[in-house]
């Protein structure tokens, strides 16, 4: 979880590929209408995002009753989004990780992405609806990818990650 640009997909897809466990891109799930909206810079309402954490929870809650182990890429930005999220599932079986970046890095990410739907202007209002979560593991997520999936895999109890990448 964490605002846009937060590295949520590519941490995501690795910490999945990784575990070898499911992944979900909360972005796919979002309406045309919704990315519409954000594309042109304004910001979704609780009642645009009622149906897309609706659809979320209902990812994960499959997950939950299949036992399947999966990784969510979503933005949970609030506390009462995470809680619709985890509805009905034991918090000993979700975690949230909170992928925290400053903000100068959050922007040079932004404006190297291309072809994402969420406008840049956005950036502000993501920070200041984030409610930082108490009981989520927070990373620093302006280190290398590799780097962040191995704290995460550290603090799940998880295998640490193989790598052929190279750190200073």
């Amino acid at each position: 979880m964490g605002v846009t640009g937060s590295g949520k997909t590519t941490i995501g897809t690795k910490l999945a590929a990784a575990k070898h466990w499911e992944y979900a891109e909360g972005d796919d799930y979002h309406s045309e209408a919704n990315k519409a909206k954000m594309h042109a810079g304004i910001p979704l309402t609780d009642t645009d995002r009622a149906p897309w954490l609706a659809t979320l929870h209902e990812v994960l809650l499959g997950w939950y009753r299949s036992g399947t182990s999966g990784v969510l890429a979503c933005s949970a930005l609030r506390q009462a989004y995470r809680d619709e999220l985890s509805k009905g599932i034991p918090s000993t079986e979700l975690r949230f990780v909170l992928l925290e970046v400053p903000k100068d890095v959050l922007q040079k990410r932004m404006a190297e992405r291309k072809g994402h739907y969420m406008s840049p202007a956005l950036l502000d209002s993501q920070m200041a609806t984030l409610e930082t979560p108490k009981d989520a593991i927070r990373v620093a997520g302006e280190l290398s990818p590799d780097q962040v999936v191995q704290e995460i895999m550290a603090a799940i109890g998880g295998d640490t990650l193989r790598t052929t990448e190279s750190h200073p």
